[in-house]
């Protein structure tokens, strides 16, 4: 591949060298400077229409719009000048002559760019006097509702629906003063990618019906992650508020999801918030099963399982490191996993995106691993086999069919309804509560992180099977997630090389992972 020119230049006196054809706005971020934007997305066409960007640029006869300049060699460019500063306060007065003053009750209050840019630009009162303009709220279809009066036309919701999901239903109607964002006649957002414009609308003009007046932003706590509602294993930002789940986001990752992900994973997160938790250790007595204390529960499922043949019923939401753990216990036995199956929806405008018609986040992971996909999940099973079920509800399995098993232990943050004859229940924490790694679909093996804790004596699934292995005698005990994810990539070949440092939060790929042809550009507008 031929290598790009670079282009040397300056911007407020830090030197900058980047590729030609980049933009000032792109290569001013490259030296720590934020130039103040709003309709510009790397992830959309270039529209200039803000006028939000203007800089310096030396020699230049006017000011330019940073999203839409390229950079030139011997470039300088001033970013915070009298004259930049002056004409963004422009700028600002003209998009606030309408805005209404309603911070306190929206609900992008404290994660919005006009509120930001206001308060580090903006004049400190306003000139204006005369009534604001109002227009009643709408319902856009879908996730989305959308409120014209706080709209600044930046029109990065109809460049998504436009150039990236290819599905035309919004536009800008009316002129001047009146211009609003409007809907197609017979159109709406029931696309199934449609509620990105709400993360793209840099107000809170577009806002989710479902997480409407749940949470301030400030309340929030913040954690990366991977979204596990199919086998893209779209990098997301989990958003939790009192210990409870209330918002999944899209974490950018080229290599992945771009800037996106779909309204079926973002709005598919209230079972990782399941209330009929398993929250105690529990051992069959005569008396049923009864809670115990974790030692207790650990050395009876050890006794439960040595020298026997272990037949592992998976979830394929489970971390490669429980998997992993689990090929351990099964002593000659097999394991196996089933997976809800739903429409494949790809997004166009990007290559290789799309949510994926298996609905779990590590099918790919179980595979490797040696789990074997079935819609049968106990046909594998023999008779007289320990069964193992992790992270599984048994749902639709018959009764009869559990029966063959010579004893039934239950490692899961639920217990399954159709388990009769349960001896051993061990409580393990759900997706959003512990950390480790999955394979998406093109083999790329990425890492989710805690957002938050699981309840009453619930442990991570690691940490319970590695105890278990350890009472059975077959290894040391594992501490951390990152050691036995160190001892999967040596212990299996293609794994071999990665660590949890390696991976960082973008992922890396299998060593065998089936190649994938180069994408385009993650900018539409590069295109």
């Amino acid at each position: 591949m031929e290598e790009k020119k670079m282009v040397n230049l300056t911007i407020e006196g830090r030197p900058v060298s980047v590729a030609e054809g980049t933009t000032i706005l792109e290569a001013a971020k490259t030296a720590g400077i934020l130039i103040p934007h709003y309709c510009y997305h790397p992830g959309l066409p270039i529209a200039g229409v803000c006028r939000m960007c203007l800089v310096e640029v030396e020699k230049a006869p006017k000011l330019a719009p940073s999203c839409a300049t390229t950079v030139a060699e011997g470039q300088v460019v001033r970013v915070h000048s009298d004259k930049s500063l002056e004409a963004r306060k422009g700028v600002l007065e003209m998009l606030l002559i309408n805005h209404p003053l309603d911070c306190p009750i929206c609900d992008q209050s404290g994660e919005c760019e006009l509120q930001d840019y206001t308060y580090q630009e903006g004049r400190e009162d306003s000139r204006y006097r005369e009534p604001k303009r109002f227009n009643p709220a709408e319902d856009f279809g879908g996730d989305v509702i959308y409120v014209p009066n706080r709209c600044i036309l930046c029109t990065r919701c109809v460049r998504f629906m436009d150039d990236v999901a290819h599905d035309p239903t919004l536009n800008v109607s009316e002129r001047g003063d009146r211009a609003l964002i409007g809907k197609f006649e017979g159109k709406d957002l029931t696309h199934p990618w449609a509620s990105n414009v709400v993360d793209l609308c840099p107000v809170g003009a577009l806002l989710s019906k479902d997480f409407l007046n749940k949470a301030r932003a400030w309340e929030l706590d913040r954690t990366a992650s991977i979204c596990p509602n199919c086998t893209q294993g779209c990098n997301v930002i989990m958003e939790t508020r009192e210990n409870q789940l209330v918002r999944m986001r899209p974490r950018p990752n080229e290599d992945v999801n771009a800037f996106f992900m779909c309204d079926w994973g973002r709005l598919n997160y209230r079972w990782m918030n399941e209330k009929n938790r398993a929250e105690k250790p529990m051992v069959r007595s005569k008396n049923g099963l009864a809670p115990s204390s974790w030692e207790a529960a650990i050395a009876s499922a050890a006794r439960a399982l040595n020298g026997k043949k272990v037949f592992v019923a998976a979830s394929p939401m489970l971390s490669n490191e429980s998997l992993f753990l689990l090929t351990q216990i099964m002593q000659g036995g097999s394991g196996a996993f089933r997976v809800t199956e739903g429409d494949e929806a790809p997004l166009p405008g990007v290559d290789d995106l799309a949510l994926r018609r298996e609905r779990a986040a590590n099918v790919y992971g179980a595979e490797k691993l040696g789990f074997k996909k079935t819609k049968d999940l106990l046909g594998g099973m023999g008779q007289g086999d320990v069964l193992v079920i992790v992270g599984e509800d048994l749902s639709g399995i018959d009764a009869a069919a559990i029966a063959r098993a010579s004893d039934v232990i239950v490692i899961s943050s639920v217990l399954p309804e159709a388990a009769a004859k349960v001896s051993i229940v061990l409580p393990i924490a759900n997706f959003s509560e512990e950390e480790g790694t999955v394979t998406n679909l093109r083999g790329r093996v990425q890492r989710f992180t805690q957002a938050k804790q699981a309840p009453g004596e619930t442990r991570p699934s690691w940490l319970v099977l590695g105890d278990l292995l350890g009472e059975m005698g077959k290894q040391a005990s594992f501490f951390l997630p990152s050691e036995v994810f160190a001892k999967l990539a040596t212990s299996n070949p293609a794994f071999a090389g990665l660590s949890y440092d390696t991976l960082g939060f973008k992922g890396l790929p299998l060593l065998d992972a089936p190649p994938t042809k180069p994408k385009a550009p993650l900018a539409v507008a590069a295109r």
